[in-house]
This record gives C-alpha cells, structure tokens and sequence, in this order.
C-alpha cells in the first residue's frame, strides 16, 4: 500500500521519565522514532533530505529521490544533524539536551566510522547519557519468535530499500560470519519499474514520478511463481497483433490517468444556418461588385489603349518609310509589327475581359502567332533593331511552338486513355474476375517497375556486389540526352569563353539553344509513360475494386492536405496497462543480472550463508531451512514467500524441511521488538554511557557486541 507519513508535533515528552529508551530505527527508507514498550513509533517519514535555499525539507514530496541520496552521501554529517534535530522538535524536547538513553538501529556489520559518527553526534551535541546500536533484521526476528512465528535457529532474510542481508541465528542469536549481503533492494525495483514504464509510453513520463511509481509498485507488483511460463502468457504472436490469453488480460492493471473528452460540436440550429448563408451572400455580392468596378475600370484602359495604337498606325500611314524610325523614337515601339502585335494582343484582352467567345479569340492568337516575318531572313540583310526584333520573335515562335506541341500531347494521351479504358471495359464484361487478376498483376508491376527506376536514378546503375546499389558519380545517373545537352553547355562554354559573349547573335546559336532545351529531352518519355499507365490502373482499380487500396507515396512534394491527419484523444490513450512489467520488475530480487548487478539472488544467499557457517552439521542446516523469517519492507510481493521455498528447495538435499514465513508486519516488527527489548529491566546492560565514550574514546566502539538474548 502507499507510504504515508507520520508527522505530528508530541506533547508529551516530559510526562515520560529520564529512564525511558528513546528507539530510533534509522532504516534506509523510513526513520522511525518513539517510546520504549509502545507497540507503535510516534514519528515516521521519509528518510530523506533535501536542502533548497531558504528551509530544509524533510519526508514527503522532494525532488528526485536519486539526487537527495547522493546529497546525503556528501554531507552525511550535516544532513544527519539537520534530521535528528527535527526529530527532536517533533518530539517536543523541552531543553537543547536529550536525557534519555538511545536505542537506534543499524544494518549488518556497519562500520565502526558509522558508529563513532553517530556516537559523536548524540553524546557530544545533545549530551545522551547512554546509547545501544542493534541490527533491525535481528530485532524483528527476535519479535516474531516471541511470537511464535520462528524458532530460535533459523534463517533471517531482510530484503530492504537499497541492500538485502541473510543473517543465519544460532539460540537466539546472530552469526555475524554467516551473514551475507547483494546491493539491491525495493529502490531498484522502482526504479527499473520507472524506466520500463517511461520506455513504454514516453508521452506521459512526466506523470512517472518516483513517488507514484514507487506506490504503482508496492500495489500491482508480485513474485511469479515460474518467470518463464508467466512471461510466455504475455508474448506476441506478431510485430503489430498482441494476442494475449485470457488468464494475461485478468492480470493486467489498467492506470487511467486524468482525461477529460473534447467537446461534442452541437450541429448549428437552422437559424445559425440562415444567419451564415446571409453574411456568405453579403459578402459575395461586396465582391461581385468589386471585381465588376475592376472589369469596368480594365475595359476602360484596353479600349483607350487600341484607340491610341489604331491613331498611331493611321499616323503611320502618312509618314514615309525611311522616317518611321525617327517617328516612332519617341513611342516607345521599333516597326509597324511591333504596333500591329501589340494591337493584336490588346484586342485579344478585350475579347477576354468583356466575355465574348473563345473561338474569334483562338483564330486571332492563331493568325498572330503566324506573323514571324523576320525568323527566315538571313541576319546580313536586317539592321541592328530588325535583328533584336527578330531574336524576339524567334523565342515568340519557339515558345508557341513548345505549347502547342504540350497541347497535342495532353490530346492525344487522352485519346490514347480513353481507348486502353474501352478496350478494358471489354474485357471485363467478358471475364470479370480473370480481369481483375490482371489489373492486380500489371499494378503490381508497374509499381515495382516505378520504384526500381526511381532507385536508380537515387543510387545510380551500378551495384557493390551484395545486391545493393552503389554510389556512383552524377554522370552516370544521368540519360543520354542530359548527358548530350551537357556536352554541348561544356563545348559553347570553351569556345566563347575568351571572347565576348554574343551567344545568340547567329542562326547556329538558335540551333545549339534548341538542341540543349529541356523540351527536346524525350528520353525521359520513359518513366512519365510509366507513371501515367500506373495512374490509369490505380484509378481503374479503384472503380471496379471498393477494396483496393493504392499505395501510398510519400515524399517531399506532398502537400499538406495529403498528409496523414492526427486522430483526436481518447481515453485509451490515457491509459497504463501494467502486465508484465508487474512481476519482471520484483524479479531482480532473485536474478539481479537482469539490471546489470552481478550478484546472487534470495534464495542462492541462503545457501552462501549457511555454507559459511564453521559448523557442517546437517541437522543444524536442518534447522535453520525449518525456520526462515522473511522481514523487511521488500518481502511484501505477494508470491515471495513461495518462490523463496521453491528456489531454496532447488539447492538443498531432497527431502530437507523448508519453512519460510513472513513477518507479522514486516515494515514495523523492527521498531516494535527494538522497543521491548528496551523496556526490558536488562537494557541498561547492554548500552555504553557517556562517561564511557569520553574514557575510551572512538576505538572502544570496535569491541562493542549486543547481546540479544536477556
């Protein structure tokens, strides 16, 4: 169940006595402070602590826990004394001095510089008369045989926050050598839990905080019996297609997060409707009347514009024929067929803007373009401005030329559309299915056909041996007129390099521009014919087939209104699904490898413990498997205690009795026996007081043994 903490300011401190223990069990996730001979600690929160800039935060609700544990580890000494002194105000001392004696707990085979730390801190800093360090795991141990749960000779097996231990216990007491201990804990279960879960849905890690991983953990986590057979139920059969058995879906958890659906858009009410089709036809009149003052105002200018050019021709007809040069300086035009053209022209958008048919508009763009008088008369006998008109007039030519062999074309693709579309028609009213087949087949085909060609046009013709293209140079992808129009630019540019630049000024020129004009590349027929008949069966398909599906072609020319459109949310999407993640992650306890710690599992550190022992007696091995007490806040997985028998019965004789228990409450039974054996009239034996640290000082501590057993 999720951790709550329990910070509430005490009254009572001096209703207690002077002889009463304070117990202290400073474990690595919890600290819990209280009375001797109470069943329950007084103070629990986090032990952790974090330092902003103005206050010290304690418990609940820090940053990432990560970062507070290595802040701790670098200023143990200030850290601790920052949380011990907000213990003390919680437990409403009334002086700066503690006269009470300590019990505080510490984990296996700490170290003696733990020790005299801690030493220090309490006689020096808050004079306590005496103090007492015991292990937690044997605390609770010592507990739970009070209670009839273990025997005196058994096996402790402590899965904690950051470390686990295996303490073997001999009459009651802790063999120190036997102990053995792995570097994992229930802080690595939730943190490979949280990099699973951020790996799994990587939009919502921001809601993967340590904390409510850590309570996604200690709720839907437990111990598979058999790793494999469980993991087996939640394989896929496929990539895309997860099939699941019934007995997988019964144990997936489902986490919804918070969601709220989008609102539902109401259809507009009939008078929505009429009040919109109103403002449309407003605005459409407003611009009927802008674009009619637009055609008026056009209309206007053309007819001025052909009233001044007829004027000017009438004009020219009174002057004689070597002064029309000098007469028309001024106007801005070289010859009568420059006037005649641009009259031709002006007619021609005057037609167009006042309506009126197309046919008279063709014919006279037909009979316009056809007036090139200049283009067959050799340039010796024109004069300086009959040979820029006539360069004109030659791009004038090709450019019609060039649109309207575009237009035959686009006629007689048509044509040739409309006949395949016939003939396939044909075909399948006589065999619809054996037609259908073959449109399937050719579409198949030409799309292969279409990929190979853009391929290698990408990657060139050349291949590196293991079926793959190669990298080739440019020349070699390019085809044969692109690389004829390339030599004829390298050739025009050594020629004329050295000396003026009059590309143009003769008959060849025009020639060499359009021999190199991309117009004239029909060698690239080839993939557009391709591509059009892929077109024309996809479309085909399309008609006869409502289940074909052409293929998408995805590419840097597809316009946004082509793109793949993003579906709305919905609550599946805010959804967590728990499956294998809740018993792959308790899994580390017994194969740690699975997080890269190269260390032993539960149940093999059973096995290390018991073989370290000095005595091999089998009945004492016997024994101690007829009584392992699992403790500790990691051993509540459901399933533990039965994988920890399972895996401890691999590893002993066949037939060995094998007993493994959990504790009454494996979270508090450490506090709660450190507190009995405080109230006990004994304690005071088994402490050190500070007369006795300030004779023998810090190494004293190296000697220090606890005795259990009253």
């Amino acid at each position: 169940m999720p951790f709550v903490s329990q910070i509430k300011r005490q009254t009572d401190y001096n209703l207690y006595s002077s002889t009463t223990p304070i117990v202290i069990d400073n474990g690595a996730s919890n600290f819990r402070i209280g009375w001797a001979g109470e069943n329950d600690p007084r103070v629990i929160f986090r032990n952790i602590v974090q330092r902003p800039r103005h206050k010290t935060t304690v418990g609940r609700g820090l940053a990432p826990l990560s970062i507070a544990m290595l802040f701790i580890s670098s200023r143990l000494w200030n850290i601790f004394l920052t949380l011990v002194s907000i213990v003390w105000e919680q437990m409403d001392r009334s002086s700066e001095q503690i006269d009470h004696p300590v019990l505080i707990t510490e984990c296996i085979l700490n170290p003696v510089q733990s020790r005299s730390k801690m030493a220090e801190l309490l006689f020096e800093t808050y004079g306590v008369p005496s103090v007492a360090f015991g292990v937690d795991a044997a605390f609770s141990y010592k507990y739970n045989q009070q209670h009839g749960i273990c025997d005196k000779d058994g096996l402790a097996i402590c899965p904690g926050f950051t470390t686990t231990h295996v303490i073997p216990f001999i009459d009651g007491e802790p063999v120190y050598k036997g102990c053995s201990r792995t570097n994992i804990g229930g802080y690595h279960v939730t943190d490979y839990l949280k990099q699973l879960l951020s790996l799994k849905y990587p939009h919502h890690m921001a809601r993967f905080t340590w904390e409510k991983v850590e309570d996604l953990k200690m709720e839907h986590c437990y111990i598979a019996t058999d790793y494999a057979s469980e993991a087996r139920l939640f394989q896929a059969n496929s990539i895309y297609i997860i099939s699941w058995t019934k007995e997988a879906e019964e144990k997936t958890r489902c986490w919804q997060l918070p969601w709220v659906p989008p609102p539902v858009e109401e259809p507009p009410s009939e008078e929505e409707i009429a009040r919109k089709a109103a403002i449309k036809e407003r605005q459409g009149q407003r611009l009927r009347e802008m674009a009619e003052a637009k055609r008026s105002t056009r209309i206007n200018e053309l007819e001025n514009q052909l009233r001044g050019l007829e004027f000017l021709l009438q004009q020219l007809e009174q002057v004689e024929e070597s002064e029309i040069p000098y007469f028309l300086k001024d106007t801005g035009y070289v010859s009568r067929q420059e006037i005649e053209t641009a009259l031709a022209k002006a007619s021609q958008s005057l037609r167009k803007v006042k309506g009126e048919p197309k046919g008279e508009q063709a014919e006279v763009e037909e009979k316009t373009d056809e007036k090139y008088p200049l283009v067959n008369i050799p340039d010796n006998m024109l004069t300086q401005d009959q040979l820029r008109e006539k360069r004109r007039q030659m791009f004038l030519k090709t450019t019609s030329d060039g649109r309207q062999r575009a237009k035959q074309k686009r006629v007689e693709e048509d044509l040739e559309r409309e006949r395949k579309n016939q003939l396939d028609e044909q075909k399948r009213l006589e065999n619809p299915e054996l037609y259908l087949g073959e449109m399937r087949t050719k579409y198949k085909e030409l799309c292969e056909k279409v990929e190979q060609r853009k391929r290698l046009k990408t990657n060139g013709n050349h291949s590196n041996g293991n079926g793959m293209s190669g990298g080739v140079g440019r020349g070699e992808r390019l085809n044969a007129a692109q690389r004829e129009r390339m030599r004829l630019l390298t050739t025009a540019a050594f020629d004329r390099g050295k000396g003026e630049d009059n590309f143009g000024a003769k008959d060849e020129d025009w020639q060499l521009y359009k021999l190199m004009s991309k117009d004239n590349d029909d060698d690239d027929e080839g993939p557009d014919e391709d591509e059009t008949e892929l077109a024309r069966v996809s479309s085909r398909l399309q008609e006869i087939d409502p289940t074909f599906v052409p293929k998408p072609e995805p590419g840097p020319s597809q316009s946004a209104a082509d793109m793949p459109r993003s579906r709305p949310l919905t609550k599946e999407d805010f959804q967590i699904l728990l499956g294998v993640e809740r018993f792959r992650c308790p899994e580390i306890l017994f194969h740690p490898n699975l997080v890269g710690i190269d260390q032993a599992g539960l149940d093999e550190m059973a096995g290390v413990s018991m073989r370290r022992l000095s005595s091999k007696d089998q009945v004492l091995e016997e024994r101690l498997t007829n009584s392992i007490l699992i403790t500790g806040g990691s051993c509540l997985y459901p399933g533990l205690s039965e994988r920890l028998e399972a895996g401890i019965r691999m590893i002993r004789p066949c037939g060995s009795p094998i007993s493994v228990v959990r504790a009454l409450d494996p979270v508090l039974d450490a506090w709660r026996g450190a507190s009995l054996y405080a109230a006990a009239v004994q304690f005071p034996q088994q402490t050190f007081s500070r007369m006795d640290y300030f004779e023998k000082g810090e190494d004293w501590l190296r000697g220090y043994q606890f005795q259990y057993t009253l």
